[in-house]
């Protein structure tokens, strides 16, 4: 689409929740979610797991002995190896399948519409962008409204119980 690179997607299941969006739909999040940030070249992994992996990985990575809904680990390139010692690998996105459920229900969103925020949450982190401080807060949510807006999805930050921010 408008001749944007987008990056090459690998779902890999480490759960057998049936409530997972189909592979070719989870690519498709994650595309669009590059094509909105600019453009990228390279591999993306999407793994979809439960919570005890995702507790684990948020506790080890993250200092944190919870599930949680998404982690992104950015690839980065071993020391001492040239830069084209790879084919171009952005990293790996982790998503929850329970964890999504819940925050969706909790959130009186449609299932699909917080998974379409989940990768593209997920793909923006692997891709530089943050909430740290609350200009890039803003930036990042901005684009995140955006790029669900353009697939029909609502703005995932006003949930049927929030005002205006």
């Amino acid at each position: 689409m408008n001749g944007i690179p987008t990056p090459t997607v690998d779902v890999q299941w480490a759960s057998d929740d049936p409530d997972v969006p189909d592979p070719s739909q989870l690519s498709a999040w994650v595309r669009h979610a590059a094509r909105a940030a600019g453009g990228v070249v390279g591999d993306v992994t999407l793994r979809i797991v439960d919570e005890e992996e995702i507790r684990a990985l948020n506790h080890d990575f993250r200092g944190k002995d919870s599930p949680t809904n998404v982690l992104s680990f950015p690839f980065e390139m071993p020391e001492g190896l040239p830069a084209d010692a790879v084919a171009p690998l952005l990293g790996d996105v982790v998503i929850c399948t329970q964890v999504v459920r819940r925050e969706a229900a909790e959130q009186g969103k449609t299932l699909e519409a917080h998974w379409a925020h989940m990768v593209t949450h997920g793909v923006l982190h692997l891709l530089g962008y943050d909430h740290i401080d609350d200009d890039d807060a803003q930036i990042m949510e901005t684009l995140e409204i955006r790029t669900l807006q353009e697939q029909g999805f609502a703005d995932p930050y006003q949930t049927p119980d929030s005002q205006e921010r």
